[in-house]
């Protein structure tokens, strides 16, 4: 959506994208609907409370918020502070904290669109060993994009031997994200990840059968070593920053104790000979 419309074209197009009659946004706002109808049409000028009320009815994220708080001729609502800011050093702890806990599996720190920003050890070995390239502990520079990693041909595609379920797992997130948000840089990261060649389409319908496991396993191999891992994702549940809201911690753990092993071998490997995963998982 186009950040200069007007607050009452953007008003219609949230309220029309959450499939949302004038009525019953007007209920869950607690305002008259004639009140409502004339903010659409751009014959009432909407108060700073009533954008943020709107907004809320509306589930519209904090970044989006702002941009209708601007297009009614007020400030932004929502500060978007730098991770490494003073202000978010409590959040910076926690993220540590859940980064350290995490080991020796691993753990990512990434944004709404999936790049890149922290890791911990567990992550790095991983990225590793299927890359052959170590991975700082910060965002890498150039940046990575977790996303643009997993669907691209030439990146882990070759290593996961259920790409094409995992692949149609993500791609339906990420539809989901461009859907919540309404940006034209998360359409254009959907896009992008649906014109790599053999990517599922989002209403592809995934295989069923009754001996599926409660969650999908990525099925990792390189060489002669697998690796089972499945993922959760966190958030933060009480953001009241953009950047807060936007960002997610992914952890993966081991679907298998042969797994749950390699990653123990490597920690210790490198704690007593400094070896390198590559080499770890040649052995194990």
């Amino acid at each position: 959506m186009e950040s200069s419309s007007s607050f009452a074209s953007q008003l219609r197009w949230w309220r029309e994208r959450r499939g949302m009659a004038q009525l019953e946004l007007a209920g869950v706002a607690d305002v008259s609907q004639r009140h409502l109808s004339f903010l659409e049409l751009g014959r009432t000028a909407p108060s700073r409370e009533m954008v943020l009320r709107l907004a809320a009815a509306l589930h519209v994220p904090l970044r989006q918020q702002n941009a209708l708080m601007l297009a009614a001729g007020f400030a932004p609502a929502w500060r978007e502070t730098p991770l490494e800011a003073p202000a978010l050093a409590i959040l910076d702890k926690a993220l540590s904290f859940m980064l350290a806990q995490q080991e020796p599996y691993p753990a990512f720190v990434v944004d709404r669109r999936w790049t890149l920003l922290r890791t911990n050890g567990g992550g790095r070995n991983l990225v590793e060993f299927l890359t052959g390239a170590p991975l700082a502990e910060s965002g890498p520079t150039p940046a990575v994009n977790l996303a643009d990693a997993l669907l691209a041909p030439d990146a882990l595609r070759p290593l996961i031997r259920n790409w094409t379920e995992v692949a149609h797992y993500f791609i339906r997130s990420v539809h989901a994200d461009a859907l919540a948000d309404g940006t034209r840089e998360t359409a254009a990261l959907l896009a992008r990840l649906l014109s790599y060649p053999d990517v599922p389409r989002i209403a592809d319908v995934p295989t069923l059968d009754h001996d599926m496991s409660p969650v999908l396993v990525m099925q990792f191999v390189k060489g002669e070593t697998p690796i089972e891992l499945f993922t959760t994702l966190a958030t933060l549940g009480t953001p009241q920053d953009v950047t807060t809201q936007e960002i997610r911690i992914e952890c993966f753990f081991p679907a298998n104790e042969d797994t749950a092993a390699i990653f123990k071998k490597w920690v210790a490997q490198r704690t007593s000979t400094k070896r390198t995963p590559s080499a770890v998982a040649g052995g194990a």
